[in-house]
């Protein structure tokens, strides 16, 4: 009688033929020996689907997984054995696998679900791809968590902690499986809704979970007051943090995937009056870098900023707040730099996205690494271009120019709330103004604006009322219509999804160039460089507004300290 094993070497034998090497493919009679002699993935699901005698598909592009399967299997088992179930019919469950050993699961799946199996065969990378998307797209499993918590296990866990007179062991509390279950949920929830930072802050009488969406932070999730404690000590315990400690402050980092997407956490904790509470800033490391044109640059800005990228010498720098996505605009300018040709360095702190042919290096204050000292080092390296995470102290800032004007080109961040206040911040520190003029060669100033949500995005007309509160001067001129979002599903009733950048840009000319050098005031500076074009920060918001990219709200929200 012919086995399986005999039937899936033939088919392997006849679906990819001799190998080159010439070692048969008939002698494959697994998928695991198929795998180590390089067959083709393809050929080892159609030859699995033929020795099952089941059907093979090449996409699941179209096939709706089961909501029953999701609720009932835990992702990690499904990745492990790379099935996944489909929408059957006439009440069974049609599971895709990817070839002969995953086959024994079908009758646990049986089990478990309680309904016939169908399987069928389809290629590896697609069924976890429709793994990845179908655990990515639930929703609400925070919210769910909390709620069982409250209503079934809370009392049982609680009533266990404090029970027998056993000593509280801070480890063990935050390893039991419902604390574990509930961060879990509220870290995948943040990171389906794309926040930037998870704040667990606990009041008198409450513990809110808070998201900060497109820079805006809102109170979402509310977890039983009684497990404050368990929480924080869970994701100290994530951190690599001293639970036992809770008088002082500590920062810890971890690493975790959310389906095919790797996420890195940065977490600190603060003694409060009314309990430690915790931050955690979510970078995604699976998210795509940004060319300096998607940014949302002006032509003319867009245009400026690339020349001066290509300069050989010369300092260029980034300003803005905390949050207003500095980082995010000298990695586009890296990209646009040759790094075949070119020797480029980075010093951040932290390494945020990783780049391809720069050598990037974290800066570690503790142990002695400094944006100072780190670039005394850089300048050993032969560099072409160096990018500074940030000018901190005046040390940094007179390396900085040095290095500039020894023939490299620098990229830096500073924070001011202009392009202007750049100069005056660089003096300040304790640069020279002759050094500073003969090396500065622009000041890009920028502030991110939600986008109006193109969903639920409607047209009104501004009223004078409008115009009082947005407080427009006569020669700021809107159109008849702006644009707002109503809001909806796909932007969490707030009207807006996603950010794009609002910018100034300062080049110093021969007049800014004389102002620096008599140490004029930032506003001197600005009122000339107006004069000669520059588009203000207001002045691209307002653009941005018109075009109905944003809203007028959001725009005097971030430039309501800019004096025009």
């Amino acid at each position: 009688m012919t086995s399986i094993s005999d039937i899936f070497a033939e088919a392997v034998r006849e679906l990819a033929g001799n190998r080159s090497d010439g070692q048969a493919a008939a002698e494959c009679r697994s998928p695991a020996q198929a795998r180590q002699a390089k067959v083709d993935e393809a050929v080892i699901g159609r030859a699995a689907a033929a020795a099952l005698g089941v059907a093979w598909e090449e996409s699941l592009a179209q096939r709706p997984v089961s909501h029953a399967f999701l609720e009932a299997v835990p992702i990690a088992f499904a990745r492990r054995h790379a099935l996944v179930g489909l929408a059957g019919e006439n009440g069974c469950l049609t599971v895709a696998l990817a070839d002969l050993a995953a086959w024994p699961q079908l009758g646990t799946l049986a089990k478990v679900l309680g309904r016939a199996v169908v399987p069928l065969v389809a290629p590896r990378e697609e069924i976890l791809r429709t793994i990845n998307a179908a655990y990515q797209e639930q929703s609400g499993q925070a919210q769910r968590v909390i709620q069982e918590l409250d209503q079934d296990e809370l009392g049982r866990e609680l009533a266990s902690a404090a029970g027998g007179g056993r000593s509280e062991d801070l480890l063990d509390v935050a390893a039991r499986a419902p604390v574990i279950k509930l961060v879990n949920s509220l870290l995948f929830e943040a990171v389906k809704r794309r926040a930037s930072d998870v704040h667990v802050q606990p009041t008198e009488d409450r513990l809110m979970v808070r998201l900060r969406v497109d820079g805006v932070l809102y109170d979402v999730f509310e977890p039983p007051k009684a497990l404050q404690e368990e929480v924080v000590s869970r994701i100290k315990v994530m951190g690599g943090m001293n639970i036992a400690e809770r008088r002082l402050a500590q920062d810890g980092r971890a690493t975790v995937q959310v389906g095919d997407r790797v996420v890195d956490l940065r977490i600190a904790t603060l003694p409060t009056s009314f309990g430690e509470r915790a931050v955690i800033r979510l970078l995604d490391k699976s998210a795509r870098l940004y060319r300096l044109g998607e940014l949302g640059m002006p032509p003319a800005v867009l245009e400026a900023t690339r020349r001066l990228v290509h300069h050989d010498h010369g300092i260029l720098l980034v300003t803005g707040p905390t949050g207003s996505g500095k980082s995010t605009t000298l990695y586009a300018a890296l990209q646009e730099i040759n790094s075949k040709a070119l020797n480029a360095l980075t010093l951040e702190d932290p390494i945020e996205y990783r780049l391809d042919g720069i050598s990037q290096t974290q800066v570690n204050e503790r142990k002695g690494m400094t944006f100072a000292g780190g670039l005394r080092h850089v300048l050993r390296q032969d560099p072409d271009i160096i990018m500074v995470g940030e000018i901190r102290d005046g040390e940094t800032a007179r390396m900085a120019i040095q290095s500039a004007l020894t023939g490299h080109l620098v990229l830096s961040t500073l924070h001011t709330n202009d392009a202007a206040g750049a100069v005056s911040r660089m003096l300040d520190l304790g640069a020279e103004p002759y050094l500073l003029a003969s090396c500065l060669l622009g000041v890009l100033a920028q502030r991110l604006v939600r986008r109006v949500c193109v969903a639920c995005r409607e047209q009104y007309v501004p009223t004078g009322e409008d115009r009082l509160r947005w407080n427009l001067g006569e020669a700021e001129a809107l159109p008849p219509a702006l644009f707002r979002g109503a809001g909806c599903d796909a932007c969490m009733g707030t009207g807006y999804r996603e950010r794009i950048g609002v910018f100034e840009l300062l080049t110093v000319s021969e007049p800014i160039r004389e102002l620096i050098l008599a140490r004029a005031k930032s506003s001197t500076i600005k009122a000339e460089a107006v004069a000669h074009g520059m588009t203000t920060l207001r002045g691209d918001g307002l653009a941005k507004a018109a075009d109905g990219v944003t809203t007028m709200d959001e725009v005097v929200r971030v430039t309501a300290r800019q004096e025009f």
